[in-house]
């Protein structure tokens, strides 16, 4: 006895000295330490829209006032727990006692230890309990720090911060993580049946479902419940302990809140610009469409909504969450073929470079191109042709043919500086799509082509997209303003696209809009993408493991899902046709016979003419566009280089004479004299005509064509590599 007193006295002197220099935690010190694993996404009103797990160790939730907790489990944990709780003052001298006597007899009895106490562990790991037991130190080190603990706290701060830190189960932590995970609900919540299951939890956390509910019955006893059916309560009891997660129903925006959250600390809330409401409505759109889509092989999809003005975010749906096998893949940001969604940009950067207009002429009929892969015969959707057409049907009707034909004309490289400019950041070259770019065989994502078609709305702007609110990124120039607005006009007429699509498709909105659609190659992917003057959408549907679907068009795959959000965006706030910017002007134009009928058209200055007709005498159809042009290339482009290529790189061989290695130089004049096109490498002129050759010399080249009074009409970027000059001699003429 007498060494057991002294191991006592030894270990009690140890716990003085060790509180003596630890100063006791205040309440809201240990409310503020407080750490959630998840942090928390907010809409642009402060509304929680989406956690995220960031701490993988525990699972904890938010803080929980004691006034948010359900009485019935505050009522329970005291009496499973400690029911002298309100008596004592840290340390229950009665049940210690009782601990004691039943030691010395060998009898089990529930314990001394204090829910304070039981605190004390959770706030200072020195006096926590372990897989061994506490030692004696420990236990007398509890029980003084409990001691001041009710020395400095009130006994309802000491019941709110242990329900937040007690381990329930497995890695739950607090009562919000246990409420809301095996319960599904907050713990104002809880019931009686689910109050006594948690109780019983908290002294054996692990125990098996059978033992929870046993210990949950005699629980609910001492609560004197009525009619305790312990049988009815061991199955829900059960039912609890194999649930293991948050409802679903506590996230629409995943996507965002991993591109927004990760890397946050626990507890992290932050604001995004998504609006709630019109993110709810964006996935349960793009869910029921997708559903109705089933039974044609659809199964994903993807939206993103834009303000055109701030960039800002205000949906975003990556997917189309329980009815994707990929629902964790974000196709929002995904690379797919985009189909004749580029089509604006090409027909805007012909009007950008004044190669044609919105009532120019082009052919649609059959065409076959030599590209380096093989022969390129393009075709229509509905494979069919329509003759003589402009470019504003042939846009609005979204004919391939003609935008082959545009595309051949601004080339390819020409079209990839414009996309990249724009930030569709295309992965390669020009050249390695060729004309097939015209028709969207490149990859883009959704987010960047919406973004794209915003800088359509904001006549050639184009700036990066926000997520939080307050970040305006300079916006650049990266379209002529003019063309930006011609090809907007162009997408908001529903009689141009009647060819195709029909008078009354779910294009014509009752307000102006613009809007194009896309389908790729083996219809792998649909798109539908427009503007008002205050929104951009976009909405992709098909599958993420690219396989097609079957019979989607362009009006019934993404089109529906475009037109039900712009009609919500727009049901109490109007959206006007934009005001044209300086250098557009509108001139009245008549077309050839059976061509198309005269209208007021859309121009940029010094480009607009009265007449486009088509002229036969020279034996075959021709566009006749003023003074009697005859030559359809004359008539329709201005002079440009035809040969080299832009990009093209040239190697010396140093065993063939220099004189046998020049360069051909080729061009059309456009409705300029040959005589008058100039050859101009760097600041020296090397030829003059429609044809000339230059000797090539080592290094990167400008080519520019000018004209007779040096006016730069077009130019190349080109590269000679191969045996280098002797030093001081001068590049040949």
């Amino acid at each position: 006895m007498t060494s057991w007193l002294l191991r006592a006295s030894c270990a009690l002197l140890l716990g003085l000295a060790s509180l003596a220099t630890q100063a006791v935690p205040r309440f809201e010190d240990v409310r503020q330490a407080f750490a959630p694993s998840e942090a928390l996404l907010l809409d642009r009103r402060g509304e929680p829209i989406e956690r995220l797990r960031v701490d993988a160790s525990v699972r904890r939730g938010d803080w929980v006032p004691l006034a948010n907790v359900s009485p019935a489990l505050r009522h329970a944990l005291v009496l499973s727990e400690d029911r002298r709780f309100y008596e004592h003052s840290g340390v229950d001298w009665r049940a210690v006692g009782a601990a004691a006597w039943a030691n010395l007899w060998n009898t089990r009895t529930r314990g001394a230890s204090t829910l304070t106490m039981q605190l004390a562990g959770l706030i200072d790991d020195d006096w926590r309990h372990t897989t061994g037991g506490r030692s004696v130190t420990q236990k007398l080190g509890q029980a003084l720090m409990a001691t001041r603990l009710e020395q400095g706290w009130r006994k309802d701060q000491i019941l709110e911060a242990y329900l937040n830190l007690v381990p329930f189960r497995g890695e739950l932590v607090g009562i919000d993580a246990l409420a809301r995970t095996l319960f599904g609900k907050a713990p104002h919540g809880l019931d009686d049946v689910e109050s006594a299951v948690a109780a019983a939890m908290v002294r054996a956390p692990n125990a098996p479902a059978a033992q929870v509910s046993r210990r949950a019955c005699g629980v609910l006893r001492a609560m004197q419940v009525e009619a305790t059916d312990c049988t009815a309560l061991d199955l829900q009891a059960t039912a609890a302990l194999a649930r293991r997660a948050w409802p679903a129903g506590d996230g629409i925006a995943p996507h965002v809140a991993r591109r927004l959250l990760a890397g946050q600390p626990g507890g992290a809330r932050i604001t995004s610009t998504l609006d709630a409401g019109l993110q709810r409505l964006a996935l349960q759109t793009l869910q029921q469409h997708v559903k109705e889509l089933r039974g044609q092989h659809v199964e994903d999809g993807a939206v993103v909504v834009l303000d055109n003005a701030s960039g800002e975010v205000l949906a975003w749906v990556g997917s189309t969450g329980d009815l994707s096998d990929a629902a964790q893949v974000d196709m929002a940001a995904s690379r797919r073929q985009p189909g004749s969604t580029l089509k604006p940009f090409l027909y805007a950067e012909a009007i950008a470079e004044k190669r044609l207009t919105a009532a120019s002429l082009l052919h649609d009929s059959p065409a076959h191109l030599q590209t380096a892969s093989g022969l390129y015969i393009p075709q229509n959707y509905d494979r069919q042709f329509k003759g003589w057409v402009s470019v504003r049907t042939a846009l609005a009707s979204s004919l391939n043919v003609p935008a082959v034909r545009a595309g051949a004309m601004v080339t390819p490289e020409a079209l990839t500086r414009q996309l990249d400019a724009l930030g569709l950041n295309l992965r390669e070259p020009g050249g390695y799509y060729g004309y097939s770019l015209a028709l969207g065989s490149a990859e883009v994502t959704l987010a960047d082509l919406t973004n794209a078609y915003r800088a359509l709305a904001n006549l050639g702007r184009v700036a990066p997209i926000a997520f939080t609110p307050g970040a305006r990124p300079r916006a650049t120039q990266a379209l002529d303003a003019g063309a930006a607005f011609i090809v907007g006009d162009i997408l908001s007429d529903p009689e141009a696209r009647a060819a195709t699509f029909g008078t009354d498709s779910l294009l014509a909105t009752r307000f102006w809009s613009a809007v194009k659609t896309g389908t790729s190659k083996d219809m792998r992917d649909n798109w539908a993408v427009g503007f008002s003057r205050r929104y951009t959408v976009g909405v992709w549907v098909g599958n993420a493991g690219g396989a097609a679907m079957w019979d989607v068009s362009g009006t019934s795959g993404a089109a529906p899902v475009w037109a039900a959000l712009m009609q919500q965006l727009h049901a109490h706030t109007p959206s006007r046709p934009p005001t044209p910017p300086p250098g557009v002007v509108r001139a009245a134009v008549r077309f050839g016979e059976r061509l198309e009928a005269a209208r007021s058209e859309w121009f940029l200055k010094d480009t607009q003419q009265p007449l486009f007709a088509i002229d036969t005498e020279a034996g075959g159809a021709r566009p006749d566009w003023a003074g009697g042009l005859k030559d359809i290339k004359n008539a329709t482009v201005p002079a440009r280089i035809t040969a080299p290529q832009d990009g093209v790189i040239l190697a010396l061989d140093p065993d063939i004479p220099p004189a046998r290695q020049r360069l051909q130089l080729a061009a059309e004049a456009g409705g300029a004299p040959a005589s008058s096109l100039r050859w101009w490498i760097g600041a020296r002129e090397v030829g003059r005509g429609a044809q000339a050759d230059w000797l090539p010399w080592p290094g990167r080249h400008v080519l520019q064509l000018r004209d007779a009074q040096g006016r730069v009409l077009d130019e190349r970027r080109l590269e000679v590599r191969g045996a280098l000059p002797k030093p001081g001699a001068r590049p040949p003429a």
